[in-house]
């Protein structure tokens, strides 16, 4: 059983994790342990009572006066307002007579086999491989129940957690905040990585240190956005890429969120993560439900790679799904560097052909093809530009299909323009505060999915032009975040419309690739995978920043899930060009494509191109499915390099992104490979040991930008 109950602990135990929480009084789960697995069943559940009582009176508060326990001293695993527990609560609501206070005591347990889908929530699923643990706890005065989720992955070392609201009583609740996990932990020997940004430049790696503040990390734009990630993670503070214990929390959520790192004056630190209570109140009436999102829960004693490999396997498998999860990814060509929204359906075919001259497989047409296109737009006219394409999308798929390729489309179905028919038919299908302004950006606003007849008619008008022509990849865009709000539960109750709409969409086309974009990379996140098993890693082309872009993203994002293209490049060029190799080696890194006019290449060039397809289609099974080693930080230095690894090869890519001259000796050591078996690489067999223990030498180069690739064979035997 991987979910075991001795009295009052419950202990959740993996392949090589074990988590262990106790009920405390009948009142207060209590956190006790998450870390290496517990092999015995030894009874934990007296460490409450292990603490020293020396605080004071004035400043804490005694759980009860025949105890001298104090609240501060509890690590809590659920916590309200109320009681003298001063740190940052799991729940926090408003009732009907004003009062903020709760007031939870257990009701109960129940182990379930497998794992309930979360009602209208993305979410983590099991294929017969997890269990379920409910625990029950009820406010007697209000009727409120809190029902904890957790379920454990034993063959992943993955832990979920989420909780549901029921309101069982009589009168109205308003919740205030409604965090999914809490996490108390011991001491504040850690530092806290977070994944921020901007535009161009997402998911960059910073490393804080704990102490006695509150360290959070969130978005209030509605979406989960360029500048912050759902996630964080805490590190002791030795902890390294290889070593020591890591513990990541990564919220499957796609709106305002919040995740801090509290540490307090008693030397605990906590981890809250949820929905962000910033403008957020939601009504629970009697009868009614609230369902938080799931927190993924990853703990690793093997440092941050470690971690990063058991998010990247259980999003893969069990995340991100339909029959593209397994799949390999196609490589494609798209035209939006080449042509932008000014095209014709000449140039189109024409650039469609030089993908199909360099081996690509998939031809995407890019923004521009609807309405009546510019730069002030008419998104939501969700009707071809018969000037552009007078054989409608039907003839540049069919051109496209004769060549023996897959044809693509972008949309960005969120979004409406004020001068699109659909706004002066329904100028308040936008999401506005009635009387005050509409803020424009991009030139656009965003549709109110909150209301049925807007989600209505997104589902319908995008399946009418999927089913236009022979589609097989669908670029899902969304160019800017919410701004004015009507309510306090608006920006949440738009997230679970937009999930309404792509469960529609995506279930009723299962054959089609759906790719993920916001401004680039302004939505990479699990909640956004689950319908979607890639994203559009940034606009960002640049391989020098790539580097750092692609390096972060991998953190909790498996390569699988990155687009990365070949973008701008200095084009017209005789002989080798340097940057379009590094180009093409960063974009060899996630799901390989380019994203340029082919014909402004040279006949070297193109050449040169030709042969990074054929490279990506050797090396593509193990890119995108192999286990993925960060060995050289580009936040660290000038070298750069990652490692993939499956059972049949080790592809090495590595990069260099300033001159060197005369430098050290470059010698790399590689990670995950068999050490008993031999290795063929560039006509040279080396020993897994000794590729892992000696390493790999790597000559020093005097290009300003340089990358290569080593790609090592197992041999049998």
């Amino acid at each position: 059983m991987a979910i075991q109950v001795q009295g009052t602990q419950f202990h959740l135990k993996g392949k090589h994790v074990s988590y262990i929480f106790s009920l405390y009084k009948e009142r207060f789960l209590t956190h006790i342990y998450w870390g290496k697995r517990f092999e015995s069943d030894c009874d934990l559940s007296y460490f409450p009572d292990e603490f020293i009582y020396s605080r004071a009176n004035a400043v804490h508060v005694r759980l009860d006066e025949t105890n001298h326990m104090f609240m501060s001293d509890l690590q809590l695993e659920f916590s309200v307002f109320g009681g003298g527990d001063y740190r940052l609560p799991t729940f926090h609501a408003r009732y009907a007579d004003g009062s903020t206070v709760s007031e939870f005591t257990y009701e109960g347990y129940r182990i379930m086999d497998g794992k309930p889908q979360l009602k209208g929530l993305p979410s983590t699923y099991d294929e017969g491989d997890a269990q379920t643990l409910e625990i029950t706890f009820r406010d007697s005065r209000t009727g409120i129940r809190a029902v904890l989720l957790y379920t454990i992955f034993e063959e992943y070392d993955v832990i979920t957690r989420s909780i549901r609201y029921e309101n069982c009583g009589t009168e109205r609740a308003d919740i205030l905040s409604a965090q999914s996990t809490t996490v108390d932990f011991y001491g504040q020997d850690y530092k806290m990585l977070t994944l921020e940004g901007d535009w161009l430049r997402e998911r960059s790696m910073e490393w804080r240190k704990v102490g006695h503040n509150t360290m959070t990390v969130e978005s209030r734009r509605g979406m989960s956005s360029h500048m912050c990630n759902p996630f964080i993670a805490l590190a002791e503070t030795n902890a390294t890429e290889n070593g020591g214990d890591v513990y990541g929390f990564s919220l499957v959520y796609s709106g305002n969120f919040a995740a801090s790192a509290e540490g307090n004056s008693c030397g605990g630190t906590r981890v809250t993560m949820g929905i962000n209570p910033f403008n957020f109140e939601y009504p629970l009436s009697p009868g009614e439900q609230f369902q938080t999102p799931e927190v993924v829960m990853v703990y690793s004693d093997t440092g941050l790679n470690g971690m990063s490999n058991r998010y990247h396997r259980i999003y893969r498998e069990r995340l991100c799904k339909g029959i593209y999860r397994d799949a390999e990814r196609p490589m494609l060509i798209n035209n939006w560097e080449g042509t932008g929204t000014h095209f014709t359906k000449e140039k189109l075919a024409e650039i469609a052909r030089g993908g199909k001259a360099l081996g690509l497989e998939l031809f995407v047409l890019d923004d521009g093809w609807f309405g009546k296109r510019n730069i002030a737009g008419s998104l939501g006219d969700w009707y071809v530009n018969r000037d552009l394409l007078p054989d409608g999308l039907e003839g540049i798929a069919n051109e496209t299909k004769a060549l023996d390729m897959k044809f693509g489309l972008w949309i960005e179905p969120e979004m409406i323009s004020p001068e699109s028919e659909l706004y002066r038919a329904h100028p308040d299908w936008c999401i506005h505060a009635e009387g005050r302004n509409r803020t424009l950006c991009r030139d656009q606003l965003v549709l109110d999915l909150t209301r049925a007849e807007v989600r209505d008619y997104v589902v319908d008008v995008i399946c009418k032009v999927i089913r236009s022509a022979d589609i097989s990849y669908i670029k899902w865009d969304c160019n800017r975040n919410i701004t004015e709000t009507a309510s306090m539960r608006q920006t949440h109750d738009f997230v679970m419309g937009l999930y309404d709409i792509l469960d529609r969409i995506t279930g009723a086309f299962p054959e089609i690739l759906f790719e993920g974009c916001s401004g680039g990379g302004g939505r990479f996140d699990p909640g956004m995978l689950y319908y979607m098993p890639q994203t559009w890693t940034s606009d960002d082309t640049n391989p020098i920043r790539r580097l750092k872009i692609q390096h972060g993203t991998s953190v909790v994002y498996p390569p699988v899930t990155m687009t990365a293209h070949v973008g701008k490049i200095d084009v017209g060029k005789e002989g080798y060009n340097h940057f379009l190799n590094t180009c093409a080696m960063v974009a060899m890194a996630g799901n390989f494509g380019y994203e340029m006019d082919l014909s402004l290449l040279s006949e070297d060039e193109l050449e040169q191109a030709r042969e990074y397809v054929e490279m990506y289609r050797e090396i593509r099974p193990t890119v995108q499915f192999g286990a993925f080693y960060r060995i050289e930080s580009p936040f660290e230095g000038r070298f750069v390099s990652w490692e993939f690894v499956d059972d049949t090869r080790a592809v090495l890519f590595v990069y260099q992104t300033e001159k060197e001259s005369n430098g050290a000796e470059r010698k790399i050591k590689l990670s995950g490979l068999d050490p008993n078996a031999n290795y063929r690489c560039r006509d040279r067999v080396y020993s897994g040991e000794a590729l892992m223990k000696v390493g790999l030498r790597v000559p020093l180069q005097r290009y300003e930008y340089f990358a290569d690739c080593y790609v090592m064979e197992k041999l049998e035997g």
